[in-house]
């Protein structure tokens, strides 16, 4: 009686890890969550998972196991970028003048208005130009908001480009007035005027390996090499760029997507990260859509002019966060990875986020580990399967005796 209670309890155990293994054995990796204490908990994706997981993440699942069942934990993963809002600011241009100060252009909101931010837009398309920028609550007493600002515009065969948003805090007035240091008449198309809103999102400074400069005089360009330390995700970068005078040049940022080996070495495959233009107006610093990666590489055009000095950069990454639902805190969790076949889930959460708690508790994702239940069915070919080749030879062996038998019918 004592054996067969054995039996069985073995036999029991052994059909709830069958069951258990059946919806992670097609997962390469996993990862222990602890701190699971309550429903709802946050967790942030260490930097070594990138490299293992699929490049869109479809291959993230997190189990629990309790027994003999197995429970799909739903979730959320978030990039912690920054969200930016804009709403236009009502105005009206009132009144426009001149003096041996240059060209005045004065704008009247309906109320006292908060702004923070002008975008202008000029006929002219070479220019080079200082302003002011003053408020006003009753059109008699000027306050400053702006002195000495340079806004600029260049368009030729070899560049097309504009410096003309105004920025500068919060300005509270009813009246602004604009002041243009220019030697003609400046043709103003548009003011438009904002208020701004950033809130700011979670970033993570990005450590690099090697930083290799090199300046083409051929192709009259400076190309920089970066190679990270980790394959992570990467969403601003900062150049400490020098010159002597004054520069604006294309630039150019890539990043890796695969390498690939030749008689010269390892080569790289890149696909564009963000063109623009690198200038002394505005700080070197550039945003783009979180991009995992571990290489970049960027292309500064200096055409006939002097390579700038750079002296390194900075660089940071949106971190990604996943928010979960775990309907039974007590059981045992893990975050289940590396599927290619696998597809994005669809949890019912995601219509409900605004139900989401506010404030929650971080859990921790433990050290990568490879996933014990994880196996391959390989399908062996039809010449390896000693049953189908008997089968094979049986219907070859037939056809040959039929057509005989025909040939010698006849």
């Amino acid at each position: 009686m004592m054996l067969k209670l054995k039996i069985n309890l073995f036999t029991f155990l052994l059909l709830c890890t069958t069951i258990a293994n059946a919806q992670t054995n097609t997962y390469k990796f996993k990862r222990n969550i602890s701190g699971v204490n309550s429903v709802w908990h946050k967790m942030v994706l260490p930097d070594d998972l990138y490299k293992k997981a699929n490049a869109g993440f479809e291959d993230l699942r997190i189990f629990g196991i309790n027994g003999k069942d197995t429970i799909e934990v739903p979730y959320l993963l978030k990039q912690r970028v920054d969200k930016v809002s804009s709403n236009d600011i009502t105005f009206k241009q009132i009144n426009q003048s001149v003096n041996q100060n240059g060209y005045y252009y004065t704008f009247q909101s309906p109320e006292i208005s908060l702004i923070n931010q002008i975008k202008l837009a000029f006929k002219q398309e070479n220019f080079d130009w200082e302003v002011t920028l003053e408020g006003s609550n009753d059109n008699k007493e000027w306050f400053n908001i702006l002195s000495n600002y340079r806004i600029l515009s260049i368009k030729n065969n070899d560049t097309d480009y504009q410096f003309t948003r105004l920025n500068f805090p919060d300005a509270k007035y009813q009246y602004f007035r604009l002041l243009v240091k220019s030697p003609i008449q400046p043709e103003l198309l548009e003011a438009k005027i904002l208020k701004t809103d950033t809130i700011p999102g979670t970033f993570k400074v990005v450590k690099y390996q090697s930083f290799d400069l090199k300046n083409d005089a051929s192709k009259k360009e400076t190309v920089v090499d970066v190679t990270l330390t980790n394959q992570v995700p990467l969403s601003y970068l900062k150049l400490n760029a020098q010159s002597d005078f004054d520069f604006y040049r294309p630039i150019k940022i890539e990043y890796a997507t695969d390498s690939f080996k030749t008689d010269k070495g390892i080569q790289y495959n890149y696909a564009n990260l963000y063109e623009g233009t690198i200038s002394s107006l505005v700080e070197a610093a550039f945003n783009f859509e979180n991009t995992i990666t571990s290489r970049l590489k960027i292309t500064i055009q200096n055409n006939d002019n002097m390579p700038l000095r750079l002296s390194g950069l900075q660089l940071k990454g949106n971190i990604y966060e996943i928010i979960a639902r775990f309907d039974q805190p007590k059981n045992e969790y893990a975050l289940y990875y590396g599927n290619e076949k696998a597809i994005s889930p669809v949890y019912e959460i995601e219509k409900f986020e605004s139900k989401i708690p506010v404030n929650l508790t971080t859990v921790t994702i433990g050290a990568e580990a490879k996933n014990p239940a994880y196996s391959i069915e390989t399908a062996k070919p039809l010449f390896e399967n000693k049953p189908w080749l008997w089968a094979l030879m049986v219907v070859i062996i037939a056809l040959l005796g039929w057509f005989s038998f025909k040939m010698l019918k006849n």
